[in-house]
């Protein structure tokens, strides 16, 4: 049986001052995820304010996944926040937990600047209930359903 390479991943939650900005930028642009590109955009018109961040994960240098913690996503008629959004990790990279830890650091990141829930918009099923968030309302929203999620902690 072979053995399995050890890896190092590096998490960060960035801001548009740092050096990583303009690689998750190249990174989202050419994802095989279609909203990467709107991602892409939104760091590149600098649409990120106040306590809003980009949380990426990198392997020996290179970006692997990202995620943003913002305090609108994608249905605005809703008043809830802050939001996870565009959780995305490549295709090569999935099964080690990535996502998840993605989403880990961002309410860390939340508990440090004073919020005490959490939440993500989705039309997943099942795929969030896992790591502790509950489902609260579900939208119409760009032809389909999407659920709103929220993890209180």
């Amino acid at each position: 049986m072979p053995l399995k390479e050890i890896t190092t991943y590096e998490f960060k939650i960035i801001t548009n001052e740092e050096e990583l900005w303009n690689k998750v930028i190249d990174f989202a642009k050419k994802c095989s995820w279609r909203a990467g590109k709107s991602l892409a955009q939104k760091m590149i018109k600098n649409k990120f304010v106040d306590w809003e961040r980009v949380i990426v994960v990198a392997e020996n240098q290179n970006i692997v996944g990202f995620c943003t913690f913002t305090k609108k996503d994608s249905i605005q008629d809703i008043q809830y926040a802050p939001y996870i959004g565009y959780v995305f990790v490549d295709e090569f990279h999935r099964g080690e937990r990535l996502s998840e830890e993605l989403i880990r650091f961002s309410i860390n990141y939340a508990k440090e600047i004073g919020f005490n829930e959490i939440y993500i918009v989705s039309g997943e099923i099942g795929l969030y209930e896992k790591y502790g968030f509950v489902k609260i309302d579900e939208k119409y929203h760009n032809g389909s359903i999407e659920q709103i999620f929220i993890k209180r902690f």
